[in-house]
């Protein structure tokens, strides 16, 4: 009797993906967590070491969280052209070079002796990150039954959540004890390279993928998704709905980069192993995230959306007060509530439009990461300039902007 692979249909010939509880199943959803864990991990490694990264290089409290802004830069336009490769040599090839690459080129960054040669480097290394997020989704859908793919890619956002925090916690206190902040790079970039090896190694063999035919398929695709983003670029609801991500990411990606200058300065003058402790409260993102969309689907996606954001205000003004505990329970809940509204709101931009959705997706992410790059420089200025409190009534004005736009712009729930 012949024995057909979980993944194929009864016949034995249509390829309908593997199904929970197979060995694939279980092998890609460890590989897209691993996978997830060495792109966050080297993306955000430098937001726990920027004060001794502005020490070694001489350079401002701004120009040092540039470590962190060109290589969500990168990342931000490197997304649509990864997603065209990936078209043409597969998804699992993509995602191999790209963490591949990636890691090689963090290490290269450790031995640039200026801040611009290091800065040239994270650009590249977040051009080189940008093949994952841009193939993830599709990878998994391609691998995975449609009735599981969704508890698939749970796993690869917690790998996201899990690599960010990872990332902070390894290069704060190794950069801290080696005195260097290259051993904390290093070290970061050690766990990407062992996670990349063991996607490549674990992850099955492709089946669910067709790659393009010819040259005219890329430039077919291309003219497809162009004119599908100018479309949605003039649907006043999408650019409401991309606002958010800009606005909010860039406040959120802000508050971290500056978050260890000021618990290392006076009056609270923590190490930078200390310091470091204060990113799990990542973890609360990763709570909040899947509640958010479980209250979306029940009371409506913009009351739900509304109600974190005014959250995140909440959590702001708690982190005004100038006592430790208050900070990082003001982080917690701000963090919570940031992550609650991005779960809706990107849920939101897939199912919003009528056409086009994966381009609705790609533009969403690519202002998430432009915010992130924005204005995780320009809080700096803010910062230096006046302090803490300055650069939370900066992401506060921030939030208030995009609270107002959601308000008049997004469309409510629809009556049945």
């Amino acid at each position: 009797m012949t024995i057909h692979d979980p993944g194929f249909s009864d016949t034995g010939t249509t390829w309908i993906g593997h199904r929970r509880g197979s060995t694939p199943y279980l092998r890609i959803q460890i590989t897209m967590m691993l996978a997830g864990i060495a792109t966050f991990a080297q993306l955000y490694a430098p937001q726990a070491i920027l004060p001794q990264i502005s020490e070694a290089f001489g350079v401002t409290t701004a120009e040092s969280s540039l470590m962190i802004s060109m290589s969500t830069g990168g990342l931000a336009l490197a997304v649509v052209p990864w997603s065209l490769v990936a078209d043409r040599i597969g998804r699992k090839r993509t995602i191999s070079i790209a963490v591949l690459s990636a890691t090689i080129l963090g290490i290269l960054t450790t031995l640039m002796p200026t801040f611009e040669l290091a800065l040239a480097l994270r650009f590249l290394e977040g051009i080189a990150l940008g093949g994952v997020p841009a193939v993830a989704m599709a990878y998994i859908n391609e691998e995975i039954h449609k009735l599981d793919a969704a508890a698939a890619v749970g796993t690869f956002i917690a790998g996201n959540t899990i690599g960010g925090l990872t990332g902070r916690l390894i290069s704060g206190p190794v950069a801290e004890f080696s005195g260097s902040w290259h051993f904390g790079f290093l070290a970061v970039s050690a766990l990407s390279a062992v996670a990349s090896v063991l996607f490549i190694v674990l992850s099955p063999r492709p089946q669910g993928f067709t790659p393009m035919g010819s040259d005219n398929s890329i430039g077919a695709s291309m003219r497809m998704t162009l004119r599908n983003a100018w479309a949605h670029l003039r649907n006043p609801a999408l650019v409401a709905l991309y606002v958010q991500p800009f606005l909010l990411m860039g406040g959120f990606v802000a508050v971290y980069n500056y978050l260890g200058y000021h618990l290392t300065d006076a009056p609270f003058l923590l190490p930078v192993w200390v310091s470091s402790l204060v990113f799990l409260a990542y973890l609360a993102g990763t709570v909040s995230s899947p509640a958010a969309g479980r209250l979306a689907g029940r009371y409506g996606r913009k009351r739900v959306k509304l109600v974190f954001d005014a959250i995140t205000a909440v959590g702001l003004l708690i982190m005004a007060v100038p006592n430790l505990i208050a900070i990082v329970a003001g982080l917690i809940v701000f963090t919570a509530a940031f992550f609650g509204s991005h779960s809706v709101a990107s849920g939101w931009a897939a199912a919003l439009p009528e056409f086009g959705r994966a381009q609705s997706t790609a533009l969403y992410n690519l202002w998430y990461y432009i915010g992130s790059s924005v204005i995780g420089f320009v809080g700096g200025l803010f910062y230096q300039q006046a302090g803490w409190l300055a650069l939370l009534g900066l992401v506060g004005g921030l939030y208030a902007v995009a609270y107002l736009v959601a308000i008049i712009a997004l469309p409510g729930r629809r009556k049945a």
